[in-house]
């Protein structure tokens, strides 16, 4: 009789808490804490970490290092100043931390460059050793610990005048703008040795090229690094990789010939192999392509291509610690899978896979085990240890987030396509859905185009199927973890084959009593603002979207955002293939067609798809008579950053549909 009343408290208190646990709001945006950037230190008893949180009374995320043992038991935070700080490095005997930032010292208050700081583990406050004029992007300790390699722009001269107008833009690059950075001037990225002791800096490289991606020998001897040393660099994406010894002056080595792209390399750990990422387009413009394993002998000859019968995107390698294989990460079809190459053989082998997604992964140079960012359907991203087969949950700072909510489950489905095409989607229902009955469903379509949605945790997934809606992630033709021909299926043809797929899973999930066919909403950012535009020009059976910095006059883009290299490669110039341009432009030709109630949404200051591509259809629907609203979200770029315009905008989502399709 005590058993079954044990068992019956146990299940009122789980049926209290089940009760007591709330819906996702866009609110919560304010309580998701983001972990990036796990370093191992070199015992492997310890990793550094990022975490960002949001200050809301002054609206912007900060990012502080925090440190935790390689068992989880021991948590302390390394920073907490009024800036913020990233990329942790351990120095190779342990004892620095070192990272990146731009917090101010007094004696340089005007300078928001990033420095390098250090951090004794044996306490006392970050010291700054650096003072440099030009922009830090990454840095490398040497094996010996004595230096530090520093990726590092040119110095800006253009505003060094005492007047607080700002020179001209004097610009004569063919690729001249990119979102973020702005407009481009001539200034390039180079390789500096810095000193610890003496913090004197020694100029590696020099000359109009950017060096990027460096590491060392495990002697420190030589140096390894990409660069696109072609007549003109801004009209193809052709890094090779280049190695020199690690001082002054040194010539040059090209290692690589590949006129597609050559990247990340890092050496083996004996020093004899280098390992790196190559690009299976030769096209100038590599969008529609998958990385490939490779290794080459350091004094070059023919690379081994050790993926290249695997037909997935292969990223974030690193080698193992034995030096016999690279492990890495692999995009397949919604997941993220940890997978490892033999480097003698090129045989594949699956370490970790399912309906998840890991992000980055550090080799613990101690045990040989990986240090990895893990997240499925339910779980925001946290920190892994994968040992002994496991895979073992290290941090928990996103249990305050969840513990008070109730997430929603996802399950994976495929639909066929009027063509014959089958297509991998993710669908979310509302946690208190009623069986067998018909939901409003809005497709949340995602960018790229060659990017896909992975059983991950995503706030706006969440957010919309909190808000009592059956939400479908589609991955249509163009997008990764399906194989290159499905990536390049929609190569010069936009807005065909993905709006035939986008529809077809649509189609399915009526016919499976999940939708309601006569509420069917839409909604996505960059290329799936985009396909948005591209299908309600297509069929009137959406009946609410949400465009969110997409385009449709095609032809007005060209000079106008960051992608002159693509439309010269994949489109052809204006002039001489206005047919195709117009083509592709069909949402603003067909506007009168449309007739679905549209929120178009962009960010002011973005250079990847500029506003001009909301405003124009912004402008062709209100002159049509169709229900329509413009929002500017001010001084953002392509990624919206600030916290309380990530919650208006999931906040107009659910209000939009919730106006249309309820």
């Amino acid at each position: 009789m005590k058993k079954y009343i044990v068992i019956l408290i146990v299940l009122a208190v789980v049926q209290v808490q089940a009760q007591t646990k709330r819906p996702l709001t866009p609110k919560d945006v304010y309580r998701l804490q983001d972990i990036n950037a796990p370093q191992v230190s070199p015992d492997g008893q310890w990793i550094a970490y990022e975490l960002s949180t949001v200050d809301s009374a002054k609206d912007k995320r900060n990012t502080h290092l925090w440190m935790i043992s390689w068992d989880g038991t021991q948590q302390l935070q390394l920073t907490n100043s009024a800036g913020s700080e990233s990329s942790p490095k351990f120095s190779p005997d342990g004892r620095f931390i070192s990272f990146l930032s731009d917090r101010k010292t007094g004696d340089d208050d005007k300078n928001d460059q990033n420095q390098l700081w250090l951090l004794d583990r044996r306490g006392g406050e970050g010291k700054k050793i650096t003072s440099v004029k030009g922009d830090i992007s990454n840095y490398i300790w040497s094996p010996d610990g004595k230096k530090v390699l520093l990726v590092m722009q040119d110095e800006d001269f253009t505003d060094t005048a005492s007047s607080e107008v700002r020179t001209p833009y004097v610009i004569d690059r063919y690729h001249f703008k990119q979102d973020y950075v702005g407009y481009l001037d001539r200034r390039a990225t180079h390789l500096y040795l810095l000193d610890i002791n003496t913090q004197t800096i020694d100029t590696l490289t020099t000359g109009k090229y950017d060096e990027v991606d460096p590491d060392f020998s495990p002697d420190g001897k030589r140096i390894v690094f990409a660069s696109n040393r072609t007549a003109e660099p801004d009209k193809n994406e052709n890094t090779d990789i280049y190695i020199m010894d690690t001082k002054p002056g040194a010539a040059m080595q090209q290692l690589t010939t590949w006129p597609g792209t050559d990247h990340s390399p890092i050496f083996s750990p004996d020093g004899t192999t280098i390992a790196y990422l190559q690009g299976t387009s030769s096209e100038a413009f590599n969008m529609y392509g998958l990385n490939m394993v490779a290794t080459i002998n350091v004094s070059g000859g023919s690379p081994v291509l050790l993926s290249k019968n695997t037909d997935r995107n292969i990223h974030n390698i690193c080698w193992s610690k034995d030096g016999k294989a690279i492990v890495g990460l692999m995009d397949d079809d919604r997941s993220v899978n940890i997978v490892s190459f033999k480097t003698g053989s090129g045989t594949m082998e699956k370490l970790f896979t399912g309906e998840q997604a890991f992000y980055d992964i550090q080799l613990n140079p101690a045990s040989g085990a990986y240090a990895t960012l893990f997240t499925n359907i339910t779980t925001p991203i946290e920190i892994y240890a994968l040992e002994n087969g496991n895979n073992r949950q290290i941090t928990h700072v996103q249990d305050s987030f969840t513990s008070p909510l109730q997430i929603a489950t996802a399950s994976g489905f495929k639909s066929k396509s009027k063509d014959g095409t089958i297509v991998s989607g993710i669908l979310y229902k509302p946690v208190n859905a009623v069986a067998g009955a018909k939901l409003p469903l809005v497709l949340y379509i995602h960018g790229g185009p060659v990017a896909q949605d992975n059983f991950e945790f995503d706030i706006i997934a969440q957010t919309m199927a909190s808000a009592g809606y059956a939400v479908a992630q589609v991955n249509y033709r163009g997008s990764d973890g399906r194989g290159l021909d499905y990536i390049r299926a929609i190569y010069s043809d936009w807005g065909n084959k993905e709006v035939m797929d986008i529809l077809g899973a649509a189609d399915y999930l009526v016919a499976q009593g999940i939708a309601d066919a006569n509420r069917i909403g839409m909604c996505g950012w960059s290329y799936g603002g985009i396909l948005t535009d591209y299908t309600i020009a297509s069929d009137t059976r959406i009946k609410a979207a949400c465009s969110g910095a997409g385009s449709a006059l095609q032809l007005s883009m060209y000079g106008y955002d960051q992608y002159i290299t693509q439309y010269e490669t994949e489109l052809g110039v204006p002039w001489k293939n206005m047919d195709k341009w117009i083509k592709l432009s069909y949402p603003f030709f067909k506007a009168d067609k449309i007739k679905t109630p549209t929120l178009f949404m962009a960010a002011e200051k973005d250079f990847n798809v500029p506003t001009i591509g909301a405003e124009q259809m912004y402008q062709a629907l209100q002159s049509n008579g169709v229900p329509t609203q413009l929002v500017i979200y001010p001084g953002q770029h392509h990624g919206i950053s600030t916290p309380s315009y990530q919650v208006d905008k999931y906040t107009r989502y659910v209000n939009w549909f919730n106006t249309y399709l309820k």
